[in-house]
């Protein structure tokens, strides 16, 4: 929940901005389209991705959680609808902005429909968890209030702190995306925008302590507290790193801040899961446990390297739009198919060269061919993968010593990081 709250909490903060780019101009810079524009791009190679933690939350709670989960979507059905129909829309919205001419209605109404989609879903998510963090989701199929439930004061709260923790996270990160093209005025924009969001987070997340604690959440003492006090030394940090314009440490401690109010969160109510349930007597049966438990390290063996590996490209700039922007400008999306004479002659007037993946299979088709495939290595990996399923999914399922069961577990690590390594490989390695 960490995980998702920082990273897709950015990516709803970029289309935040994009709504609230109102005025004509920045100060001294770039017009609002050029806002948006950047927002977008910063989004590109991450607006679906971040969603797998999302996934991975769902997933586990149904299957080590099952009656909780049930108490909790019948009772929140109305803020996870909106969620859910918040994401549909905002995947639609941002698929349309990209074919779409600028000028036209149609990517202006898809703009708004962004804008608005990733301000709803996270203020829904935020209410859900305030509902459940304060006790309003009873056990049982619909026992709670189906409006009330989650339109109270600590829910509604949680729920328009996550949209400020989305702005604030956003403008972090898109303030360091611009220093990257040199884009000067854009990292002044998104900078006073990380100034302004931190301070209205901060000050959310003060009026949080109070209200919570009158409904029931105590986040003032033990290991809730030292957290707290973990998230504001490091909110104080950020708006020091973004006054100085460190915004490569900035984004560290923003994500820190935030994270950290996750953490406080689950250390205030355990060890309460809802209403005069706990954590454990919430939990499904041991061997549902220990099966979910082998099946998330096996995705984290392929998720995680694939999410490293997404992000360092992203970082270095190797995943920009094709063509070439001018100094001081981020890259701008292309708009049908007259993008690409534009884009060349933007190159041949700006004296570039093409960014990210454009340099790099140029370079690709210069070089010279590296040699001769090698099959053996390929069909290696695929018989690791192979055999450490069947081996691993064997042992688990036919076999009752713990030892069988280690290495069925470590089986099944090795087919996952086979497979993953077998996907990795270029054509010819």
């Amino acid at each position: 929940m960490a995980a998702y709250t920082v990273l897709a909490g950015a990516d709803f903060g970029a289309g935040l901005w994009t709504l609230l780019t109102v005025t004509p101009r920045l100060s001294g810079g770039p017009g609002g389209q050029r806002v948006r524009d950047q927002a977008r791009h910063a989004m590109g190679p991450v607006w679906e991705a971040n969603h797998v933690w999302l996934i991975f939350v769902l997933v586990v709670c149904w299957t080590a959680y099952p009656v909780a989960f049930g108490s909790i979507t019948s009772t929140l059905a109305a803020p996870l609808l909106i969620a859910a129909i918040g994401i549909i829309f905002r995947g639609a919205a941002y698929a349309l902005r990209g074919v779409a001419d600028t000028s036209q209605p149609t990517s202006r109404a898809a703009e708004n429909l962004l804008g608005l989609s990733s301000v709803l879903t996270p203020f829904a998510l935020g209410t859900a968890v305030g509902a459940v963090a304060v006790g309003r989701v009873p056990v049982g199929n619909a026992a709670g209030n189906q409006v009330t439930s989650w339109l109270s004061p600590a829910p509604v709260l949680i729920g328009v702190l996550a949209v400020a923790f989305s702005g604030y996270l956003a403008a972090v990160f898109l303030a360091a995306d611009s220093v990257r093209y040199g884009a000067a005025a854009l990292a002044a924009g998104f900078r006073r925008r990380a100034l302004l969001a931190g301070v209205l987070s901060g000050a959310l997340a003060l009026a949080g302590l109070l209200v919570m604690r009158g409904s029931g959440l105590d986040l003032t003492k033990g290991a809730a507290l030292a957290l707290v006090c973990v998230s504001g030394a490091a909110g104080l940090a950020t708006l020091a790193l973004c006054w100085a314009s460190r915004f490569g440490l900035a984004r560290l401690t923003a994500a820190l801040a935030v994270a950290a109010v996750v953490v406080g969160w689950a250390a205030a109510q355990a060890p309460r899961l809802l209403p005069g349930m706990t954590v454990t007597q919430a939990a499904a049966g041991m061997s549902t446990l220990v099966a979910l438990v082998i099946a998330v390290c096996c995705g984290l063996a392929v998720l995680v390297p694939s999410l490293a590996l997404l992000f360092t490209l992203f970082l270095r700039g190797r995943l920009d739009t094709p063509e070439s922007h001018a100094p001081g400008e981020a890259p701008v999306a292309p708009t049908g198919e007259a993008a690409g004479p534009s884009a060349s002659a933007a190159n041949s007037t700006a004296g570039t060269e093409p960014a990210g993946g454009a340099t790099q299979g140029g370079a690709a088709q210069g070089r010279a061919p590296r040699g001769r495939a090698r099959p053996l290595g390929a069909a290696a990996l695929l018989g690791l993968a192979v055999s450490g399923l069947a081996g691993g999914a064997g042992l688990l399922v036919f076999t009752d010593a713990p030892w069988t069961h280690v290495l069925g577990v470590a089986g099944l690590l090795l087919s996952a990081v086979a497979a993953f390594a077998l996907t990795a490989t270029p054509p010819g390695d």
